[in-house]
């Protein structure tokens, strides 16, 4: 397990082990980036029947050919009225002229031909005049048109947006069934950390903790926040270690993501210890940068249930940003039952504002940004520690090992934020 695995097979290993999480009913007003546990399909056509597009007036259907519309100066009668909402069940007859006043969504009479808006009429008493040509079928929407009775609305692992689930509404449900969100725990290593709003000041060597709110934010974007504990930050001290990770590992999380002491130093404990624990480890480290040192295993069985996903990310922030977004992220997607097609970061065709290099011997995850042109400009220094450069970024471009990348060559990125 020591020797580097490429992304793609780190990945597909991860992958492989996270399961997907039962489902579960919500109501649609808590479903909201949650993700469809089943395909759905119509049993309501949009619009479930023939209706005005505008406030004006049906016409009764031509009877002298198909296709022939209404010229100017042509006169009608206007029999009734039809508002939106329940039919009156008016029907136009075709062998007179006559109109029915109607209203935007307004069912048609039946035999209705085309409908003109009212602005383009003079209507005195009951006749009509028509002071423009009107097309035949001229604002009707079609029984249909929008969504066909058995047509698919969603696919199985879907992200609920809220005009899907504005879909899901028309269809008549109030409820959908959902994955269930996976429930997170953070934990956050290292002696030389200190709580953010605790320490008074930090002594020498000593830096705040800041991969805890970090990692919280970006797990919540998946579970919820509701879903993401953290849990109490352990020194490089093996008792301390240990006792968090029991608590980690315990049936009341699905995940486990530790940030830190996961590399090869004498003080990084996490890998022995999680051993000691009994979780089975799959992969160590991956052939990326920044984020070598990546741990991903499962945690023994609980009380018969499955155990928590482990994942073990770098301690420089920008290592365990990269790493969560290239492994984690998509691991928890999984789990809460969004498809293959979800779980990927959107990925846009952009050009290098500058010349570009990875000197190196593993692909590098450049941090910066893609203006409104389509370049692509690195942002501040690259060093896994630069939080301060990442805090100004909202796309990554991937360099091969080796790769120089002239100004203005084409260059994949992937936008981890709009």
């Amino acid at each position: 397990m020591s020797a580097l695995l490429s992304e793609t097979e780190a990945l597909a290993r991860v992958l492989a082990g996270v399961p997907t999480l039962s489902s579960e009913c919500v109501r649609l007003d808590e479903a909201a980036g949650r993700y469809c546990a089943a395909e759905l399909r119509a049993r309501v056509a949009l619009p479930g029947f023939d209706n005005s597009a505008m406030d004006g007036y049906a016409l009764a259907r031509r009877t002298d050919g198909e296709g022939v519309g209404y010229s100017a100066g042509t006169i009608f009668t206007v029999i009734g009225e039809q508002p939106a909402g329940r039919s009156k069940g008016l029907r136009l007859q075709t062998a007179s002229a006559e109109a029915v006043r109607v209203f935007t969504g307004a069912p048609l009479p039946e035999e209705t031909g085309a409908v003109v808006m009212q602005e383009e009429v003079r209507r005195v008493g009951e006749q009509l005049t028509l002071l423009a040509d009107v097309a035949p079928g001229e604002f009707i929407r079609r029984a249909g048109g929008d969504v066909c009775r058995g047509q698919r609305l969603l696919a199985a692992g879907e992200r609920l947006t809220a005009p899907a689930l504005a879909l899901c509404a028309s269809q008549g449900l109030a409820e959908i069934e959902v994955g269930r969100a996976p429930r997170v725990a953070i934990l956050t290593t290292g002696d030389e950390l200190r709580p953010p709003g605790e320490a008074a000041s930090l002594a020498a060597g000593e830096i705040f903790e800041s991969n805890g709110i970090l990692l919280e934010i970006l797990a919540a974007e998946i579970a919820g926040s509701q879903n993401v504990i953290r849990l109490t930050h352990a020194p490089d001290e093996v008792a301390a270690l240990d006792a968090e990770l029991q608590r980690g590992l315990g049936e009341e999380f699905d995940a486990l993501i530790i940030a830190g002491g996961v590399s090869v130093g004498e003080r990084d404990l996490v890998k022995a210890r999680l051993q000691a624990a009994g979780v089975q480890l799959d992969l160590w480290r991956v052939a990326v940068k920044p984020g070598k040192p990546f741990v991903y295993g499962r945690g023994p069985a609980v009380n018969g249930a499955a155990g928590v996903q482990v994942f073990g990310l770098p301690g420089n922030p920008v290592s365990a940003f990269v790493t969560f977004l290239l492994f984690v992220r998509p691991a928890l997607l999984k789990m809460a039952g969004a498809n293959a097609a979800e779980r990927t970061l959107p990925t846009v065709r952009a050009v290098a504002a500058a010349p570009l290099r990875n000197p190196g011997d593993r692909p590098h995850y450049l941090r910066g940004n893609v203006d409104s042109r389509g370049r692509f400009q690195a942002a501040g220094t690259q060093e896994s520690h630069a939080l301060g450069a990442l805090a100004r970024t909202r796309a990554l471009a991937r360099l091969e090992a080796g790769a120089q990348v002239a100004a203005g060559a084409d260059l994949p990125v992937l936008l981890w934020a709009s």
